[in-house]
């Protein structure tokens, strides 16, 4: 029996970087997704998101109103883009998802606090995300005690005492109670739908090429659109079959509401699908092995799940990210399916995020089938 020696083993060793040296794919992933890895969590994650848009509903237009709007304002957690004079248009931004908070200033508001009656200031929120809206409102909270005081002076100086000059009130809208589940089981629709259309698809082509059937094809009349629209129907099937598994327990085991048409939630889940599977393809053809398929399916499935605003808030993130996050579909599909189940949006309201899903389908089949079409030659 040959004994272990440091010769052997220095040949194994050196054999297996050759080998990974030639894998240059496999190579780039490893060096990539650590370094992909790193950016995301320390650059453009954050749990504690600021500068939040924000509508300004005033109807006292005194000096305490302004000073009230101007601390929220400096708190860094609100940024006003607009004010309304209505409710209803108020309401409309929270649904479109144009603002994160609409802060109501009553017309009463200076003459009840000179009055020490303590007036009420509403905050209403989109709690569809409350992770995102959380440190917000206790921001919010913190500021009423003394937000005032420099106003309050002189005979006024009485109205400082506690619990504040004014009343903070918020109405936490589309998740009252701030439920986790009502934005997380959602969510999950998109992503479950990304991880396995997207590996599943990625490895169609590619284990072709490995099993050698690939010539049985390339022997056919076949056109490569027809190969590809035919291995993505029955991916279509499977992902109707998640997306009602989905629906069913986030109905009846978690509890969460569904408001709007799920018609048209199954509608544009097929647009969300087509995407995740022209992806899949893409990648398919671009692989040379069914390693190399399943590498570059993690690569986009990382920032997918990371930069979407399913596990962090999207407005939290650095402008940069939020850009990057504007590409993937599943930014999309998440404010379409939380709209839809939580908010009862309809066709118009999830009409911006509808033709980025389009454009993204169209772009990522055109370079499948040019790719595909450099693998027939």
């Amino acid at each position: 029996m040959r004994r272990f020696t440091l010769h052997r083993l220095w040949a194994i060793v050196l054999k297996e970087f050759v080998q990974m040296k030639r894998d240059r794919v496999t190579f780039a992933m490893m060096i990539g997704i650590p370094l992909l890895q790193l950016m995301l969590f320390g650059f453009a994650i954050n749990s504690d998101p600021k500068h939040l848009p924000a509508a300004l509903r005033i109807a006292d237009d005194g000096p305490f109103a302004r000073t009230l709007a101007s601390t929220l304002k400096n708190s860094d957690y609100f940024t006003f883009v607009r004010e309304t004079s209505s409710e209803a248009e108020a309401e409309r931004l929270l649904q479109l998802g144009e603002v994160q908070f609409v802060v109501n200033i009553p017309v009463d508001f200076t003459r009840k606090l000179l009055r020490g009656e303590r007036p009420t200031v509403l905050i209403e929120a989109d709690a569809t995300d409350p992770a995102a809206t959380g440190p917000a409102i206790a921001a919010a909270r913190a500021v009423a005690d003394t937000v005032l005081d420099r106003d309050l002076t002189g005979p006024l100086a009485r109205l400082r005492a506690k619990p504040g000059p004014i009343d903070f009130r918020v109405h936490a809208h589309y998740n009252p109670e701030n439920l986790t589940q009502y934005n997380v089981v959602p969510g999950l629709l998109g992503v479950v739908l990304t991880m396995t259309m997207v590996i599943i698809t990625a490895l169609a082509i590619t284990r072709e090429r490995e099993r050698g059937t690939m010539e049985n094809l390339l022997a056919t009349p076949v056109r490569p659109t027809e190969v590809m629209i035919g291995k993505i129907i029955p991916y279509i099937i499977v992902g109707y079959v998640q997306v009602t598994l989905i629906l069913l327990a986030a109905r009846f085991i978690f509890g969460v509401p569904m408001l709007g048409s799920l018609a048209l939630l199954y509608s544009v889940a097929l647009l969300f699908i087509a995407a995740n599977l022209a992806m899949g393809i893409t990648f398919s053809s671009l692989a040379q092995n069914q390693l190399q398929a399943v590498q570059m399916a993690f690569f986009f499935f990382l920032p997918s799940i990371m930069l979407s605003g399913f596990m962090f808030p999207f407005r939290g993130m650095p402008e940069w990210a939020q850009w990057i996050g504007t590409c993937l579909p599943l930014t999309h599909f998440l404010r379409i399916v939380r709209g839809i189940l939580l908010k009862g949006n309809g066709v118009v309201e999830i009409s911006p995020e509808i033709w980025p899903l389009l454009l993204f389908v169209v772009v990522a089949m055109m370079i499948g089938i040019k790719r595909y079409r450099q693998t027939l030659d």
